[in-house]
């Protein structure tokens, strides 16, 4: 069993939790569940910003404690002044540190898009991710069967949410493709084994249709990068580690975003 397969065994357990002390109807009755979704889209083709969607991410299980010292307030806040066009948020406890209320931290002061950035198996987390006050959720391909995309996905857009499948290889992309994707990202991570390769991102970004928008996730800590991907055809560009890994993340994006306005 590798690292991935523990992590969605894990993720039922939590669920199967949730659902025992939260019910559907508490999650509809909460602040955020009426509340319209940002349009990602909208702010990835946005001139005045940069694509990036920038990663909140205190540990991963390969890396361990990345930087737990910053609160999510600060982090984001400064992420969204610094141009970023979305802002990712762990959710995941056990794994990566992650809390739902780092989720309602953040959207109690952004105006940007959201992400839940969380392993999503089962539709009640969709729920969970619209009372949060999410506009993005993350379907994984490489955890999910293309019927369960398809369903997971329509609820989604059924509750106003932009839904981002991730793909890691050829097969998993043909496979997952259908009609309530907004985006589709390339997570240049291998999730078995947690190394990075770039190169994943351009062998598929010819084989993503053009209906959707493109992201590259992970490995990215250069401008030049995001320039070589651009003329590649992505649209976004999934930071975390880069920046968290420093003692200020938003000053750290800060810097990026000024050197990516000189490429």
């Amino acid at each position: 069993m590798n690292i991935l397969d523990k992590i969605v065994l894990r993720k039922r357990e939590e669920i199967q939790l949730a659902k025992q002390k939260v019910s559907i109807q508490q999650l509809e009755a909460a602040l955020h569940f009426e509340r319209q979704p940002y349009r990602f889209k909208d702010f990835l083709r946005d001139d005045q910003r940069t694509g990036i969607i920038a990663e909140f991410k205190r540990r991963s299980p390969s890396k361990g404690i990345i930087n737990d010292r910053v609160t999510v307030e600060e982090v984001t806040t400064a992420y969204a002044a610094a141009g970023a066009s979305a802002i990712s948020v762990l959710t995941d406890v056990d794994f990566f540190g992650g809390d739902p209320s780092d989720l309602l931290k953040a959207r109690a002061v952004n105006q940007v898009p959201l992400l839940r950035k969380d392993f999503m198996v089962d539709e009640y987390q969709i729920l969970e991710a619209k009372a949060w006050g999410a506009d993005i959720i993350l379907l994984i391909a490489a955890i999910l069967t293309p019927k369960e995309i398809e369903a997971l996905a329509g609820t989604a857009k059924s509750l106003g949410l932009n839904v981002l499948l991730e793909v890691h290889n050829q097969e998993e992309l043909e496979r997952s493709i259908c009609a309530d994707l907004d985006a589709i990202g390339v997570n240049n991570r291998n999730l078995a084994d947690f190394t990075v390769n770039i190169q994943t991102s351009f062998d598929l970004a010819d084989r993503i249709p053009n209906d959707f928008m493109k992201i590259s996730e992970s490995a990215i800590s250069e401008t030049d990068t995001i320039k070589r991907l651009k003329t590649a055809g992505f649209n976004g560009f999934l930071i975390g580690e880069n920046f968290m890994k420093t003692e200020d993340p938003g000053a750290a994006m800060r810097q990026f975003a000024r050197d990516l306005i000189s490429v």
